[in-house]
């Protein structure tokens, strides 16, 4: 061998060295080490966490594999400091595995490599042992056995050497670093996840005469992160916090709980504050949020809130520019209950979105369902309105009576005149009272009707309709609409 080939294969012996000196060995940091961690979750499939652990860090570079962190962590949001040494703790490099130890990851990792095959003698138990090499993992398994090829591993086990390094059985975010500081330090790892959601819910149940209702909102919590979250310092942010979406993202749905019912509800602990533009709820107490948990904590309570139920026929506004006759029979009639979110209607809180179920308890004292309606955030002093359903015993005829084309006049090419009749039908043993809605557009005039009508807006005429007991009432009105 000459002189510089001499030369270059002692370089490159020096630099094999110094890359191997250059790999510290990696320390290892699990729940062992944690000391607090706190989690506030949006309501978008979003948490912010907040991992404080304290740690052994060596002077100068070392490797840290910060175990038991989210498997639906955003590594590029991550966030390691130092809380005793502020500026001293640097992160050169970072590298998040996720890719979890299975016996297919393992085969897969496999691919390429040597593995041992130990087959078990059916009649006397005895082991042997050969050596195999693993073409491929895709849909099944094949291997090179000496000069043949094999799929599958009937009677047989497969040994593997050591576990590849990239694969961990736990997601652990690897973290290159340098230490200016002291070697005891507690330190905090924040980061952005998928996986925690929170969603409000509501029970709500009405009294005997529909004019007062009791009500409990929970909050029910999804944990399908892949971590658990012990002893949290749980808050939670109400409120349409905009996210940049990826071009493609996949979003995984878990199933949760109904909400108790109103009744069941304990004394609610969260706490609520205004943050930037949106509501902070905080617990407070911590509380354990597992790895595939639906947990449900209470948010508020109020009993006696004053409501008022409303039942409502809504038209259309498209007949009444052309001739259509019959517009329906036996026409359903909704059933509406609203409530005001004010202090002094006992409640007067900060309403994140969410499902409203609604009960009322029957001739024998037992709550039935009659309905929900999702709700979205509502701050104090709005009213909330839900839509349980549709009437059983009141129903409606609808139809058009006369329809006139008039010619056009000053500015307006088209005028039309045009009227209904609309029969309203109660099968209860009382009175009810219909709000009919009808949607009238263009520039219109009320020429005549059966019923004082209230101009809602610009395009809505609304009556209130008092029906009798086992009766009906029929509403007939006569419109000018220019176009």
């Amino acid at each position: 061998m000459n002189t510089s080939k001499r030369h270059m294969t002692a370089l490159a012996a020096l630099a094999l060295c110094t890359g191997a000196w250059a790999q510290p060995e990696e320390a290892r940091s699990t729940l062992a080490d944690q000391k607090q961690v706190a989690v506030t979750i949006y309501n978008e499939n979003l948490a912010l966490v907040k991992d404080r652990r304290q740690l052994n860090v060596p002077s100068g570079g070392s490797a840290l594999a910060f175990r038991d962190v989210s498997a639906r962590m955003r590594p590029e949001t991550a966030l390691l400091r130092s809380l005793t040494s502020p500026g001293s703790l640097q992160v050169q490099e970072q590298n998040f595995d996720f890719d979890l130890l299975t016996p297919q990851k393992l085969l897969e990792k496999y691919v390429g490599r040597t593995v041992q095959l130990v087959r078990t003698h059916p009649a006397t138990g005895a082991e042997t042992v050969e050596q195999a090499q693993v073409l491929s993992a895709q849909n099944g398994i094949v291997l090179q056995v000496g000069s043949r090829i094999e799929t599958g591993t009937p009677n047989a086990r497969i040994a593997y050497g050591d576990v590849p390094k990239h694969l961990r059985d736990r997601p652990t975010l690897v973290m290159a670093l340098n230490n200016a500081g002291q070697a005891q330090q507690d330190v905090e790892l924040s980061y952005l996840t998928g996986g925690l959601s929170w969603k409000a819910d509501y029970v709500v149940e009405l009294n005997a005469s529909d004019d007062k209702l009791d009500m409990s909102g929970w909050v029910t919590l999804t944990n399908t992160s892949g971590a658990t979250y012990r002893n949290a310092k749980l808050q939670l942010v109400a409120g349409d916090v905009n996210q940049v979406a990826p071009a493609m993202q996949s979003v995984q749905r878990a199933q949760v709980l109904s909400a108790p019912m109103a009744a069941a509800a304990p004394r609610p602990d969260m706490v609520q504050e205004a943050l930037f533009e949106y509501h902070l709820y905080t617990l407070q107490r911590p509380t354990t949020l597992a790895e595939n948990q639906t947990k449900q904590v209470a948010l508020l309570s109020a009993a006696n809130v004053p409501a008022r139920k409303e039942l409502l026929l809504r038209g259309a506004d498209h007949y009444y520019r052309s001739s259509y006759g019959d517009l329906g029979q036996k026409i359903k009639v909704g059933v509406f209950v609203e409530f005001d979110n004010k202090e002094s209607a006992q409640l007067g809180q900060p309403l994140p979105k969410g499902i409203i179920r609604v009960y009322k308890k029957d001739s024998a004292g037992n709550a039935q369902f009659v309905g929900e309606d999702r709700i979205d955030h509502t701050p104090k002093n709005e009213k909330v309105r839900l839509k349980l359903g549709d009437a059983f015993d009141v129903t409606a005829d609808k139809k058009q009576t006369d329809f006139k084309k008039i010619g056009s006049a000053d500015r307006y090419n088209n005028q039309f005149e045009t009227a209904f009749e609309v029969v309203l039908k109660n099968a209860k043993k009382e009175p009810v009272t219909v709000t009919v809605q009808e949607p009238i557009p263009g520039d219109w005039k009320m020429l005549s009707e059966t019923h004082p009508s209230n101009k809602a807006a610009s395009n809505t005429a609304v009556w209130q309709v008092t029906v009798p007991a086992e009766g009906r009432t029929t509403l007939a009105y006569r419109t000018l609409v220019r176009y």
